[in-house]
């Protein structure tokens, strides 16, 4: 009878210590769905002429959709329609993102996983942290994110006719 409360012992223990290492992991792994979704702000674009800049601030949306491990980023205002692709990573309270593809390519100079690929990474750092530690080097430009506490989008689209600034919060 011994041996039999002695196994139950152990087979509750053995339940109470994996209850307790999963509920403790770190969780900063935000999932698509808490970022998809339509974004309603303002759209602002420095338009410079021959004799000054005018900054031009119009009511923008955005719409995100997951398409496989990506998003879709479809930015909309009067005058204005794009739509990019952008990589998302887990950083804390935020999911920042960058170019994928040939977007990538022709900013950074090398395609998404042929970059500095750092070897002496970090366990504990964030998914954007060894993003940048693996696929950039200092200095990099990188142009918006999701702040999920405020569950707010800003980013910065680089058009040929110069730069418009998104900013806004989820409907």
């Amino acid at each position: 009878m011994k041996t039999q409360s002695v196994k139950n012992w152990k087979y509750f223990l053995t339940i109470i210590i994996v209850i307790l290492f999963v509920s403790c992991q770190k969780s900063d792994d935000i999932g698509y769905n808490d970022v998809t979704g339509t974004y309603v702000g303002t759209l602002t674009s420095n338009l410079a002429n021959k004799s000054s800049e005018i900054v031009v601030t119009k009511d923008a949306t955005v719409v995100v959709n997951r398409v496989g491990n990506q998003i879709q980023v479809n930015c909309y205002a009067e005058d204005f329609d794009t739509t990019i692709m952008l990589g998302t990573y887990n950083h804390n309270d935020e999911v920042m993102v960058c170019l994928t593809g040939e977007e990538f390519e022709n900013m950074y100079g090398h395609m998404p996983g042929q970059g500095h690929m750092n070897v002496n990474m970090q366990n504990n750092g964030t998914e954007w942290m060894q993003h940048l530690n693996n696929e950039h080097q200092e200095g990099d430009g990188h142009f918006g994110g999701f702040d999920m506490q405020h569950h707010s989008f800003n980013y910065t689209f680089r058009m040929s006719n110069g730069d418009y600034h998104f900013q806004g919060i989820k409907n």
